[in-house]
């Protein structure tokens, strides 16, 4: 019997902080993880109210929460003056000068 061939498994180190410019696929990732979150919020915020072991409910309620912060520290990475940022990059700035001379 042949011994099968795994693929090698890639380790993604995680970023100290989040990027100062957001740009629009990372807006779109932070946009699904923000409804993920919060749906997953709700819903175990709902299964919560509806337990009648005092145990699963604070299990439940406890879970929610974790969900309910991880929505709130997605919302702080969205507070950013994207425009900004994006002037502050320097191909950005030579670029931006590039469109004022040509419109003069």
């Amino acid at each position: 019997m042949p011994a099968m061939m795994t693929a090698p498994q890639q380790t993604q180190v995680p970023i100290p902080q989040p990027p100062r410019a957001i740009t629009t696929k990372d807006c779109s990732y932070l946009k699904d993880a923000l409804s993920w979150q919060l749906l997953a919020f709700k819903k175990l915020h709902f299964f919560a109210q509806q337990a009648t072991d005092p145990e699963v409910k604070q299990a439940l309620e406890k879970a929610g929460q974790m969900h309910q912060r991880h929505y709130q520290k997605l919302l702080t990475h969205l507070q950013v003056n994207n425009a900004a940022v994006m002037a502050s990059i320097p191909q950005i700035q030579a670029q931006a000068q590039q469109q004022q001379n040509q419109a003069q």
